[in-house]
């Protein structure tokens, strides 16, 4: 009776491990998309557009090296992260709920985008792919919070 739970958190913890690797793959997939079908030729003109109507807004533009090397980090280091989430790590909770928020309102902002623009937008082909990863990412972290497994 009293492996039950132990075996269970396991289990919770497998499958968040699984989901955390999921998204951070599903990101790097997002990012070769974005790569691929010249994203920044969108971004930069689109915060440029902003900044003159509400200069407030801290939004940057970037290089093409930068922004493709930040991303390759970002996606590195979700990675290396990976067996903290195998292990169940309660602090991995705290980060996960975040990214997985970020990375689904990314995947709608790109369907949302190209309704907008009328055709598809850099990136939105990998969308579906990044807001499953998104939500399945969500789902075992809510699992994993309920559990209590550590």
């Amino acid at each position: 009776m009293s492996t039950l739970p132990l075996l269970s958190g396991r289990v919770v913890a497998r499958r968040f491990g699984w989901a955390w690797v999921g998204l951070a793959l599903s990101l790097g997939v997002h990012v070769a998309d974005e790569a691929l079908t010249d994203f920044l030729s969108v971004y930069n003109p689109a915060v440029e557009a902003i900044r003159q109507r509400l200069p407030w807004i801290p939004l940057p533009t970037f290089t093409f090296e930068i922004w493709l090397a930040g991303l390759i980090l970002l996606v590195s280091a979700l990675l290396l992260l990976s067996p903290c989430a195998f292990r169940g790590a309660r602090w991995m909770v705290w980060l996960a709920y975040p990214l997985g928020v970020i990375m689904l309102l990314n995947a709608v902002g790109h369907f949302a985008g190209s309704i907008f623009l009328g055709r598809a937008m850099p990136g939105v082909y990998s969308s579906p792919l990044l807001l499953a990863a998104a939500a399945y990412l969500l789902t075992q972290t809510g699992k994993m919070k309920r559990t209590g497994s550590t």
